[in-house]
């Protein structure tokens, strides 16, 4: 196994996920002047388009195996040149909100691309499905290095005497790491891809694919909608605008530290022996920043070690389960994490879609003087409303088959 190949992959792809959505909703409003409303409806339509075009993506991967090295440079180069529109590039002030369409379709389509490939090629990869846990703890440990590092470049841009927020420098940042990082990756592709069934959607529910799809959309719900309002709890509800950076920190160290707990406890317990308490630690974790007064500094941070930690087990254990449920069936992969990535995809949208609209009408504005209400709504929607919907994933779990959990 290429460990810091597959590492450093992992790093590009987290560059576009869970950072983009931290900073796109300030980003949008502040520096593009597009509305939270506005910006709601856009990434409703891209995820329109991602339902056709992440399960196609798919296919295409599965139908020519032998093109993989060039589809990984697509995925980079892609990305490379999604980040500089989007965050480097100034479009004309009545152009602002076709550029914005472009620039995120261009991006989230070769962030798909790279991610069903790299996820469809676990197995051979690991060697075998038994060495797909080891595969994921690299991939996740890289996973979070570049979550951590996208999400704070923007601040550590600034403080080196970036403009405009560091963004238009971090759109450049990102796409000489992405062009690098497709530089040293290239040997991952060079291994001869498994003989496998074309993949059906009958075959993908006998064999527990769909309930993990299922348990996958509805897990990243809540992650995606904490990570959607990050900036605005932090800055606006706590009112510790210089603390958002370092509480990123400590929750991806979180997640990052817990990952090889949670696989060694994976393997010797089972999964849903180790999903379950993980769950139940983000569900206590966005309770308790319900009841944070402003100032709780301390209160946060330690939210934000038990949420970090919770997700580093949903990072690990669930993909695995799915890779090894396709390699038990024999089913091609790339058309299966085609719909995984389009589901994780969704879940970060809809966060956007249903969470951002509700802050603009109970009057939030980010950055001002908020009403009570305002910041009332902020709160439920950052950790009840998440709260909630872990729960129904608890439920699902306790309700997985044997075959699928084993």
């Amino acid at each position: 196994m290429q460990a810091h190949r597959i590492s450093l992959f992992a790093l590009m792809l987290a560059a576009a996920g869970l950072p983009l959505y931290i900073h796109l909703p300030r980003f949008a409003t502040a520096e593009l002047g597009v509305s939270l409303g506005t910006l709601a409806v856009v990434l409703a339509g891209i995820r329109v388009l991602d339902f056709v075009q992440d399960p196609l993506l798919g296919w295409i991967t599965d139908r020519w195996p032998q093109e993989r090295a060039t589809f990984a440079a697509l995925a980079a180069f892609g990305m490379a040149g999604g980040f500089i529109l989007l965050y480097s590039a100034r479009p004309n002030a009545g152009g602002v909100v076709p550029w914005l369409v472009v620039a995120l379709v261009l991006l989230f389509t070769a962030y798909s691309l790279g991610t069903v490939l790299f996820y469809g090629q676990s197995t051979t990869l690991a060697g075998s499905p038994e060495a797909l846990i080891k595969l994921a703890s690299y991939r996740e440990a890289g996973t979070l290095a570049g979550i951590i590092i996208a999400a704070l470049a923007p601040t550590a841009l600034v403080a080196f005497g970036a403009a405009q927020g560091g963004y238009p420098a971090f759109g450049w940042v990102l796409a000489c790491l992405c062009v690098l990082v497709w530089w040293i990756t290239r040997g991952l592709w060079t291994n001869e891809a498994p003989r496998e069934e074309p993949l059906s959607l009958g075959a993908l529910r006998d064999a527990g694919g769909i309930r993990l799809l299922a348990l996958a959309l509805v897990n990243s719900l809540p992650v995606a909608m904490t990570s959607t309002l990050f900036l605005f709890f932090v800055e606006d509800k706590l009112l510790l605008p210089d603390l958002a950076g370092p509480f990123l920190v400590l929750f991806f160290l979180a997640a990052g530290l817990s990952v090889p707990l949670w696989s060694r406890a994976a393997d010797r317990l089972g999964a849903q022996q180790v999903l379950f308490p993980a769950m139940l630690l983000a569900i206590l974790s966005f309770a308790g920043a319900a009841f944070l007064p402003q100032g709780a500094g301390v209160g946060f941070a330690l939210i934000c070690i038990g949420s970090g930690a919770a997700l580093g087990a949903d990072m690990v254990i669930l993909p695995v389960l799915f890779s090894r449920t396709l390699a038990r069936a024999g089913l091609q992969a790339g058309q299966a994490f085609g719909l995984w990535s389009f589901a994780a995809k969704l879940a970060l949208a809809a966060a956007a879609v249903l969470l951002l609209p509700l802050l603009q009408m109970s009057g939030f504005q980010p950055g001002a003087e908020n009403s009570a209400a305002a910041l009332q709504t902020l709160t439920w929607a950052y950790a009840v409303i998440p709260c909630c919907i872990k729960l129904i994933a608890v439920a699902m779990v306790l309700r997985l088959p044997r075959k699928v959990i084993s």
